[in-house]
Parts: structure tokens; C-alpha cells; sequence
């Protein structure tokens, strides 16, 4: 009896030292938490394809893990760089010279009272909204050394992920304290709430960016690029996401008189930007997966709290893994727990 009360006071002592250390790793290397999670989605989505040149067409496995890391830069990060590079640097000068920026905010803030009567973007108000943005954009941006920490850190683990991915999954699979049912049912639904969130909620993002843009383009608005650009970074929260553009756009064109113009965007934008959101969910990103809205929202606001840019795809992915995660746990421990029945009347 004394011999494993002993054993048990050692195996406690031991993780506890263990959960120390991991914590003390986890702080240092937090920062770069994105990059793995980073890794990790670019190897559950390119997995089968990578195994299939590997094991069925004999391919190099260092020489295929180099080619996949060389397309994930062409294809992905090269526009995305450009992209931000734009947003960078229009930011940077609004932040150097606001004039431009208050005189749209003070021409909004003239037509609202014009039309409501009362004054809804006061001073303190417009002051307040001047402050949180310029504090808030650079936040969801990050640093360009964090972004380029981060990307680094994606390519580095992808590598090694790739080239060691069956003893990787193998040696998973052995820690993982689950039933070998359950094991397969986690892999299968990471698997797709991944390519839902990796891919379905930019696909979506993206789509609506560039009918944005094409809207903007048609009605004449300056920087039409760029507002579409920040029009398909705003889709990611779902529904509110564009509105967040062209409404104040809609309301500055009412306030220089241009008033066709300004219906022309808002019919523009009510019945077709509106509604790509519902059109790409109800039709091809049914076989990409879907992600509910309310989980995208969920997930923005906490990942762009917590890991800034790159918050925006691994938000609402941390938010499907817990939600996945107590579904498994239902599946591997409450299968002796019964639902109530509902009461007879």
C-alpha cells in the first residue's frame, strides 16, 4: 500500500514538473503560436497530396516538402504581401496626415444630423472613433517583424511536418488518450473544420472583397482597390462585415451631392454584396464546410485579441476545435449518461 501511495507522490511530483516546463516553453514561445497552428493547417490541407507524390509516385520526400513550401509562398503569401503592403501604407499615411480622414468623418457626421436632426457623431464621439482606430488597425496588423516571425516559423515546422508525417500521426495517435473510434472521428472533423475555416471563411472574404471592388470600380470612387481590399478584410465578420464600408461610403457620396451615385452603391450593395455571403455558403462551400456565423464572430474577437492579423483565420479554428473537442469527450466518457426525456403531459 505504502509503495503506491509513493509511486503515486512521484508520478504527481513528475507532471507537475513536466506542466511547469511546458508553461515556461508556451510563455516564451508565444508569440509564435500562430506559426504552428500555421504549420498545422497548411499540413492538414495538403497532406493527401503530399503523401500521394510521396508513397505512390515515389517522389523525394525533402525535394516535394521543398515544393510544397515554395507554392504555399507564390500562391498565398506573395498576394497577401502585396495586399497588406497597400493597406500599410495607405494607414501610414493617414496616421501622418488625418486631415483627410476628418474631413470624411465630419461630412458623415453633417449629412447623419442633416437627415435625423439630432447630432449623433459628436466631437468627443468622432475624437474617440479617430483614437480607436489608429490604435486599433496597427494591433490587427501586428508588427511587420511579428508577421515575418511568424511566417518563418510556418515554413520551418510545415518542413518537418511534412517529411515526418507519418511517425508525426503515429506517434499522435499513441499519446492521445482516446478509443482508436474516437482517434479517427477527431482526425476526420479537424480535417474538415480546418479546410472550413482555412478555406471556406476567406474563400467567402475574398469573393466579396472583389465584387466590392467591381461595385466601387462601376460607381467611380477613388482607391477603389484598396476599399475593396479592406471591404474583403471586413467580410470575415459575417453579415455586419461589408456594411462596415460601404455604408459610411454610401453617406459620404449623400453629403458631396452625389446622390446617383450614392443609390447606385447602396442598390449595388444591399442586393448583390449582401447576398454573395449567403449564395457561397448555400453552394460551393458546402463541400469546402461550412462554419456557422455565430462561431466566425465568437472566433474574430477572440483571435484578434490574442494573436492580432493571423487571428483572423485561427480565431474562429480555436473556436471549432473546442466546440469539437467536448463533442469527442461526449462521445468517449457520457456514453452511459442518458439525455432526460422530456416530460409527459
Amino acid at each position: 500500500m505504502v509503495p503506491d501511495f509513493n509511486n503515486r507522490i512521484r508520478q504527481v511530483a513528475f507532471l507537475l514538473i513536466v506542466t511547469a516546463l511546458a508553461l515556461i516553453v508556451f510563455k516564451q514561445l508565444y508569440i509564435f503560436f500562430p506559426g504552428f497552428l500555421g504549420a498545422l493547417t497548411l499540413y492538414i490541407l495538403c497532406r493527401r497530396y503530399y503523401f500521394h507524390l510521396t508513397e505512390q509516385r515515389k517522389w523525394k520526400k525533402g525535394l516535394t516538402a521543398i515544393l510544397f513550401m515554395v507554392l504555399f509562398m507564390a500562391c498565398i503569401v506573395a498576394p497577401v504581401y502585396f495586399a497588406l503592403q497597400m493597406i500599410f501604407q495607405k494607414v501610414e499615411a493617414i496616421v501622418e496626415n488625418p486631415e483627410q480622414v476628418n474631413q470624411v468623418i465630419d461630412a458623415i457626421s453633417a449629412q447623419l444630423r442633416e437627415w435625423t436632426g439630432q447630432d449623433l457623431l459628436t466631437k468627443e464621439a468622432t475624437t474617440d472613433i479617430r483614437k480607436k482606430a489608429t490604435s486599433f488597425i496597427p494591433g490587427i496588423l501586428n508588427s511587420s517583424a511579428t508577421m515575418l516571425g511568424n511566417l518563418l516559423m510556418i515554413l520551418f515546422l510545415a518542413f518537418f511536418m511534412f517529411k515526418n508525417g507519418r511517425l508525426m500521426e503515429k506517434t499522435l495517435e499513441h499519446y492521445i488518450p482516446l478509443k482508436h473510434k474516437n482517434i479517427q472521428s477527431l482526425a476526420d472533423e479537424t480535417c474538415g473544420m480546418v479546410r472550413a475555416n482555412a478555406l471556406g471563411i476567406p474563400l467567402i472574404s475574398l469573393i466579396q472583397g472583389l465584387v466590392a471592388l467591381l461595385g466601387y470600380w462601376i460607381v467611380g470612387i477613388d482607391d477603389f482597390v484598396l476599399l475593396g481590399l479592406i471591404t474583403g478584410l471586413c467580410a470575415f465578420f459575417p453579415v455586419i462585415g461589408t456594411a462596415m464600408i460601404w455604408l459610411p461610403l454610401v453617406i459620404f457620396l449623400f453629403s458631396k451631392g452625389e446622390s446617383g451615385k450614392a443609390i447606385g452603391l447602396a442598390a449595388y450593395s444591399v442586393t448583390i454584396i449582401g447576398n454573395i455571403d449567403y449564395v457561397a455558403r448555400i453552394s460551393f462551400l458546402q463541400k469546402v464546410g461550412n462554419v456557422h456565423p455565430v462561431i466566425t464572430i465568437l472566433g474574430l474577437i477572440a483571435g484578434l485579441r490574442l494573436f492580432g492579423f493571423w487571428g483572423f483565420i485561427f480565431g474562429p479554428l480555436l473556436i471549432s476545435l473546442l466546440l469539437l473537442l467536448v463533442r469527442i469527450y461526449r462521445n468517449e466518457f457520457g456514453g452511459a449518461v442518458k439525455s432526460p426525456s422530456p416530460p409527459s403531459i
